[in-house]
């Protein structure tokens, strides 16, 4: 007699009697459920799991489709996986990297396999015949496996295989055993769940980009078609300074840096790293001192970017250069609550680029470039009301404001100054180190991980209430800071090389504190899980200057 268990399905509030032993598949199958894009993967007991995972005791269980950000992982994972396959079977010499978020895809390296050999200069008829190949893989609806071994077993056959980033990342994580996955044969390491079937991969592009790939995946908000393409040059460009920089210092994966830190390399990096971001700081300055006319800058990012740092350092350098920076705080500028304008829920939208006095701001910018004195708004947040400061301020020759905030470089919010009295910088934790070469680290994460430390340390706010958010706050990034980045002047990379291995200490007992019963433990678990990888290195190594300070405490600075 085939022995069952209850399993609970949240998508239907319905309870299931399955066979134990079931794979989530197989339980999606019997649930009745009917999902356009999915299922891609599942919260068991709120951890996500892949559509493999077999279930021998109760559970509650919530299959997961393109809509959700997990989901949306898993599907890209399997790209990535098929795409690496791909390039395998039409040049079994050439090492594939999935490099960084950009253009509203990925954008992909093709390297000889032999780190000595010269760049291979992809062509697009390379990228056609890579594309033709992933469409016939998908077609071919080939079973992808998943299998557990030894952690020596893994390491070995990466090792024969050729890929060192996954043998220097699997060598470090101090594991017994390791999963990894095969299409056809072809095996690879990937931290997160994949899907099962490559024909359930029904959409994608890939288009020759630069001197790479650009893989399009599909769009979040619908994702029956790509996500729409915009041409990112200037964010691509901070990313490849930041490889070479990572050249340098001969660190371009987890594994490499985990390696340094065994070897006790771990102050000369920060040193560095610290140093070239100062670098690019100074360079910032100098540009804007021999910018013509220049009498504003404007710093915007998102958030947990950095950018009240950012303003500071920039600020220093600034005086450096013989230039007074005058601060501007955007907040001061806010409409009085009951003109503040509402979400479609009816709460009030304080990012709304419409919450801000638009007109009072552009009124007193001009005079203030006129050379005459103005007084200086202040909104007083315990009454939710506007009023003057009775602060007086006029700008003599050598001074330029410096104004920070999330819409600073949206042309609507200067739109009255002209262009030549402005530069723009925007700021962000752009992650340019990879787990190993097919497996990225997303930049949202460094972030996330930086907001939830600074929500508890200043503000009180659980890590489980600051994941709770985090989607709302991405989703106003969409819509008020990432489609104006591009018009930045300068883009400045506010992430280290070494910050994941300094924010770990901090972040995973927080993360830890994160109950099981709550959906936000997924996500905590998720992190907790990736941090794992990763080998600390000791806070009081960090100067009271660095940018990370903003975060972790005991800057230098003033807040």
């Amino acid at each position: 007699m085939e022995q069952t268990l209850k399993i609970r399905c949240k998508n239907n509030k319905k309870t299931l009697n399955v066979s134990i032993g079931a794979t989530l598949s197989e339980i999606f199958s019997q649930s009745g459920l009917e999902m356009q894009y999915g299922p891609v993967s599942a919260r068991v007991n709120n951890k996500v799991e892949g559509l493999h995972y077999r279930v021998y005791k109760r559970k509650d269980i919530e299959f997961l489709d393109l809509y959700s950000s997990s989901g949306r992982r898993a599907y890209i994972r399997t790209l990535f996986f098929v795409l690496s396959k791909a390039a395998h079977d039409l040049w079994p010499n050439c090492k594939v990297i999935i490099d960084v978020p950009v253009s509203n895809g990925y954008y992909v390296d093709l390297l000889p396999r032999d780190k000595d050999d010269e760049h291979w200069d992809v062509t697009p008829d390379d990228v056609h015949a890579l594309r033709q190949h992933m469409q016939e893989i998908i077609d071919a609806a080939i079973p992808i496996h998943r299998h557990e071994a030894t952690t020596e077993e893994a390491i070995a056959m990466f090792q024969e295989a050729g890929s060192i980033s996954k043998v220097k990342l699997l060598q470090s994580s101090g594991r017994l055993y390791t999963t990894y996955y095969d299409i056809d044969g072809y095996k690879d390491y990937y931290y997160g769940t994949l899907l099962t079937n490559t024909s359930q991969l029904y959409l994608f592009g890939l288009e020759y980009y630069f001197d790479g790939i650009l893989l399009r995946i599909p769009s979040q908000e619908d994702p029956s078609r790509l996500g729409a393409f915009v041409r990112q040059n200037k964010m691509l460009e901070i990313f490849k300074e930041h490889h070479s920089w990572q050249d340098i210092l001969g660190m371009r994966t987890i594994g490499d840096l985990n390696e340094a830190i065994a070897k006790g390399y771990a102050s000369q990096l920060i040193q560095v790293s610290e140093a070239l971001q100062e670098k690019k700081i100074a360079e910032i300055a100098d540009n804007i001192a021999r910018h013509k006319g220049c009498r504003m800058v404007l710093i915007a990012g998102p958030s947990s970017s950095g950018k009240t740092t950012t303003s500071k350092r920039l600020s220093i350098q600034l005086a450096v250069n013989g230039i007074k920076p005058i601060p501007i705080s955007l907040d001061d500028y806010f409409l009085s609550r009951e003109e503040t304008p509402r979400d479609a829920d009816g709460d009030y939208d304080f990012e709304h680029l419409h919450a801000l006095n638009i007109p009072l701001l552009n009124e007193q910018l001009n005079a203030l470039f006129r050379g005459e004195e103005v007084e200086l708004p202040r909104y007083n947040f315990h009454e939710g009301r506007s009023e003057m400061s009775g602060k007086k301020l006029k700008l003599n020759e050598k001074d330029i404001l410096v104004v920070e905030g999330i819409h600073a470089l949206n042309p609507e919010l200067t739109a009255a100054i002209p262009d030549e009295k402005k530069y723009r910088v925007y700021a962000s934790a752009l992650t340019t180190i990879l787990l190993d070469n097919h497996n990225y680290i997303p930049t949202t994460d460094n972030r996330l991980l930086r907001r939830i430390i600074r929500d508890h340390k200043y503000r009180g706010v659980s890590a489980q209430e600051t994941i709770r958010r985090w989607p709302s706050v991405r989703k106003g990034e969409s819509r008020w800071i990432f489609p104006f980045q591009e018009n930045a002047d300068a883009m400045f990379n506010t992430a280290m090389l070494f910050e994941l291995a300094v924010i770990k200490a901090q972040a995973e007992p927080l993360l830890e504190q994160v109950p099981e019963t709550c959906v936000e433990y997924a996500e905590a678990y998720r992190l907790r899980k990736f941090l794992r990888y990763i080998q600390p290195i000791k806070e009081d190594q960090i100067p009271p200057t660095s940018l990370l300070r903003e975060f972790l405490g005991g800057s230098s600075f003033h807040y």
